[in-house]
This record gives structure tokens, sequence and C-alpha cells, in this order.
């Protein structure tokens, strides 16, 4: 048994040790600091954000507005496309316009635009503005390329089971009163061979949803890509539409795309395959479409995206009445995208790049314009301005507006080109003379739009 030691120590011995030891002092204790700190950067302005006007047309999703609104925009919203009159006579006003696919912002709509700063495509798609006529006006034009990727994604799994088990028609005949059990044609998903053609970033989710059915998938794309899981990319188009039970359309509309699909590439598929299009209208050849489903050589389609789409909800399709009377035939009125989940995500997507720009002049994620970017201002940098300068893209221009700056601390200064248009943001330190500084820019033979941010 081990006894604890009671004895009570020397108070002579205590003593001595006090002596000895010096008392400890309590140490000092600091509050952790990060191991960065980063100033913040300045507001810049431009003018009043309650003088910047925002038109967003088609429902855009309430993410973009509050967005926009906490920035103390203006903002009107409308919840269809406008046309016509009715667009020039809105638009003409408006600092940015946000639109979806259906309204068209032509050279002569854009012409009427005489504040526009930037437009705003909440969605994929850009063919909807002249993007070359924007660009010439000095107007950066921003999309959502990825954000509703896996919406599309899913919804062409749910096509290619309805196609495969034929609900879209027993749901019809269900809906007249008719009951027709049967299980001829209808198949299991499960082993069959998907064939995606333009594997980016819809045909990639796509890919791996698909393999998780147990599907086997092949793809094709005129960029060398890596594949997502067991998928195996082909050499062509051809070798593809000759193995797929499915072929599955995800490629921009370009002038190489369109009717990608037609009479030929119908008759390379096999007997009793199907094929389905949520990318863009123009790739398919509508007429040899209806052709192949009513000859029975395709066993089924869905189609999201047509050549010609109405402006407006209603009972307007009336464009293609013999592709409606194909059987087995899923068409959806351009849905792809239209999903809460993805909505909000390009609703904020969008808006911050539009926000981004308007405030700070970063034009990334630009798609008709050079994209430039430079780092913010700081806070306590009071003397400092930036200068956005869009100018035609020739020689001599650089230069010239060099020789303008020469007088100033240029402290930072980056500047790409795009074709025609070229891009120069540049912040110059300890102006005086802010509107002489503007006046000698735009007086430069090549200024397309000036903007000064302080």
């Amino acid at each position: 048994m081990v006894q604890a030691n009671n004895k009570k120590k020397s108070p002579t011995k205590n003593k001595s040790a006090e002596k000895l030891t010096p008392a400890k002092e309590e140490p000092v204790r600091r509050p952790r600091a990060g191991s960065v700190t980063l100033p913040k950067n300045r507001v810049l302005r431009p003018f009043n954000t309650s003088e910047v006007k925002i038109l967003l047309l088609e429902n855009v999703n309430e993410a973009a507005i509050t967005a926009f609104k906490k920035q103390g925009y203006q903002v009107e919203t409308y919840a269809k496309a406008l046309v016509g009159q009715e667009l020039e006579d809105k638009i003409k006003d408006a600092h940015v316009i946000g639109i979806r696919s259906k309204t068209m912002l032509t050279k002569q709509v854009l012409e009427k635009a005489r504040n526009l700063l930037a437009i705003g495509c909440f969605c994929i798609g850009t063919n909807q503005v002249d993007l070359q006529a924007a660009a010439s006006r000095g107007i950066a034009v921003f999309n959502s390329p990825f954000s509703n990727s896996r919406s599309v994604a899913e919804l062409v799994i749910g096509e290619i089971i309805m196609l495969a088990r034929q609900l879209g028609d027993r749901n019809s005949e269900m809906h007249d009163g008719v009951w027709n059990k049967v299980s001829s044609r209808c198949f299991e998903i499960r082993g069959k061979v998907l064939g995606i053609v333009g594997y980016g970033h819809i045909g990639s989710q796509l890919s791996v949803l698909a393999e998780a059915m147990g599907m086997t998938v092949y793809f094709f794309d005129v960029l060398q890509i890596m594949p997502l899981g067991q998928a195996k990319p082909l050499e062509s188009l051809e070798d593809l539409l000759a193995i797929a039970d499915f072929v599955s359309i995800h490629v921009p509309e370009t002038e190489d795309t369109k009717n990608m699909i037609g009479d030929a590439e119908f008759k390379l598929m096999k007997k009793g395959a199907y094929l389905l299009n949520n990318a863009r209208g123009t790739v398919i050849h509508v007429p040899a479409l209806v052709k192949a489903l009513q000859s029975g050589h395709l066993a089924g389609a869905a189609i999201d995206v047509f050549p010609k789409e109405p402006a407006a909800n209603g009972k307007v399709f009336t464009y293609y009445p013999d592709l409606i009377k194909c059987p087995n035939l899923i068409m959806t009125p351009h849905i792809g995208g239209s999903t809460e989940e993805a909505q909000s995500m390009i609703g904020v997507e969008v808006s911050q790049a539009l926000t981004k720009y308007i405030n700070d002049g970063t034009s990334l994620g630009a798609v008709n314009f050079p994209e430039v970017d430079l780092r913010g201002i700081r806070e306590d940098d009071n003397s400092t301005i930036r200068v956005l300068h869009i100018h035609k893209n020739i020689p001599g221009v650089l230069r010239q507006i060099n020789e303008i700056f020469a007088d100033h601390n240029v402290e930072k200064q980056y500047s790409d080109s795009k074709g025609d248009i070229a891009y120069v943001m540049a912040d110059i330190a300890n102006i005086t003379d802010i509107k002489g500084l503007y006046e000698a820019i735009i007086a430069t033979r090549s200024n397309i739009q000036t903007r000064i941010l302080y």
C-alpha cells in the first residue's frame, strides 16, 4: 500500500527557495491575428448608383433582381420578351439589359440603346444577340454557360427512360381514355449504348449519370477532352451514330453545326435508335427527322429546341405540323435549363458579372469582348481613378493614350483585344483634372466608349 507523504516542508527551506527563485511574470496575452491581412478595396462609382437603370425581361430570376437592388440600381422587370417599337422604347435609356432566349437584340435595336453598357444573357446561348454589333458599340455581353448543366443532363436521362418505355404515347392514350398495356418495343436502358455528341459540361455530366444507370457511353467532340468514368471517345460522328442506341446532341449553334443531323446521318443510325436534341434547334434538319420517324427507322425522339420558337407562351406553336403527328415523340418548349435551381444560379452568376463590369470595369466572362481585369484600388487610396477605354483595334492607340497619361503616375495598366475591339484598363494617381483627362481620351480617333471610375 502506497501512503501519501504528509510531512510538512521545513519553513527555512521554503524561505531560501523564495530568495533564490525569482517570481514568474504572467505572459502577455495578445489576440491571435490571421497569417495574412489584406487591405480592403475601395468601392468605385461611375456615378450615383441610383442612376444605373437595369431592364430585365423574360421573367429573370429573383436572385438577380435582389442583387441589383442591393447595389442601389433602378430595376424594371417584365415577365415576357419585348419586340419591335416597345423594345426600342424601353432599351433606349437602360444601362444594362437582361434577357433569356426569346428577346432578339439585333443591330437595329442596339442602335437605339444610347446608354447601354452591357447585356446579360440569363441562359447558356447568346445567338439572340448580334454580338458583333454590340462589341462595335462598346457593349459587353455576358452569359451563364454552365449553371444549368445539371438540369439539362437530368432532363435527358428522363427522356431516355420515357422513350425506351414509350411513356409519351401511353400518357396521351390514357388522357384520351385508352387503356393500352403493352411490352412490345419497350426496353430497359441498362446495357444500352448512349452516344453523346459534344462532351462539354452538359455532355460530360450526362455521361456520369448514364453510367450510373448502367449504360455504356461513347462520345464525339471536335476537341480532345479527357473522358469521365468509363466513357470512350470516338474519332468521328459517323462512328458514334453507327453504334449508339440513343444519340444525345449537346453542341453550340454555329455554321458548322447547322443541320448537322440530316438525312445522311439518320441513315447511319441503327434501326430502332432514338435521337435527343436539347442543344439548339438548327442542329437537326426537321423534315429529315420527320421522315426518319414516320418510316420507323427511328424508334423515337425527344426534342426540346426548334429552329423557330414563339416569343411568348400560349397556343402559338404551329410551325411543325408534320412533326407533331410523329409517334413516340417527346416535345418540350425549350425547358432544358428551366428549373428553380438552375435559374437561381444563373441569376447570381450573370448579375455578379454585370455588377463587376459596371462598378469596376472587369470584363472577365464577356463573350464578345476582350477579357480584362485589374486588382482593386485600396480603400485608403483616395487619389487614384480608373480609366476604362474601349477602342478600335488599330495601330498606334496605346501610344496615343499613354501620351495622354504621360504627365501622371500610372499605377497599373492592362490592355487586350478581341477582333476589331480593344480594351484598356488603367489606374492613374494624383489626377486633378478628371474632366480634362476624359475629354482628351474621347477625342482620340479610335474611341468607342470611355468611362472613368473614382
